[in-house]
């Protein structure tokens, strides 16, 4: 259904069916795609659209470190490849496993998985959009913010610092939004994240004593 909203998406804000589907193909990572073409079905300035979508997809560099060493991709075309499909459902599974052979294989199944529903659901939905007269009457331009809070919401029912910095930019953005060009909000947001540099760390956890050293 996210591929489907996308490709409708996409092409209802001026792209291409062969734009819209290599952006899939070569981006593959939902959040920062909507964000894309949201701006630019909004009038927004694509320098901003894609400076918000290279912030959204900068995530994927984190867990790109996480996932390096457990998932052993060596140089060259394998590793771009790997590279490629760490997002946040293909992350979620590999650190799930308990060990290194089943984290390869969960990665592997998860990123192709998607990776081809993805792409054959965004070039249905591109396609379809010329067949329909009006999209927003399917409800499918309510994916996108629906996939958004879907995204925060996690955020925002943790405590300490994920909860404020989740809060923290959603009201940046929702501040902003009357006052500046679209794309711009979000890229305003980003200085939430600021928060999470600050305030007391996390205390640590209680040293054990073993009864055999006590005196």
């Amino acid at each position: 259904m996210s591929g489907v909203a996308f490709g409708t998406a996409s092409v209802a804000a001026g792209l291409t069916v062969a734009q819209t589907c290599a952006l899939s193909l070569l981006a593959f990572t939902g959040a920062s795609q909507f964000a894309l073409v949201g701006v630019i079905a909004g009038g927004g300035d694509l320098v901003a659209g894609t400076i918000g979508a290279l912030l959204l997809g900068g995530r994927n560099t984190l867990y790109g470190l996480r996932l390096a060493d457990l998932l052993g991709a060596r140089r060259g075309l394998g590793r771009a490849v790997a590279a490629h499909g760490v997002i946040d459902e293909t992350t979620a599974i590999t650190l799930a496993q308990s060990n290194e052979r089943d984290a390869r294989t969960a990665f592997t199944a998860t990123f192709a998985t998607l990776f081809l529903a993805w792409n054959a659901t965004t070039l249905v939905g591109a396609v379809a959009t010329g067949y329909v007269g009006d999209t927003a009457a399917f409800g499918l331009d309510t994916v996108g913010p629906a996939i958004f809070l879907a995204l925060l919401w996690p955020r925002l029912r943790e405590g300490g610092r994920e909860r404020v910095v989740a809060a923290l930019g959603a009201g940046i953005a929702l501040l902003c939004t009357p006052f500046l060009p679209s794309g711009v909000p979000v890229l305003v947001a980003g200085l939430a994240a600021l928060a999470g540099l600050v305030g007391p760390a996390a205390p640590a956890a209680p040293a054990t004593v073993d009864p055999e050293e006590r005196p």
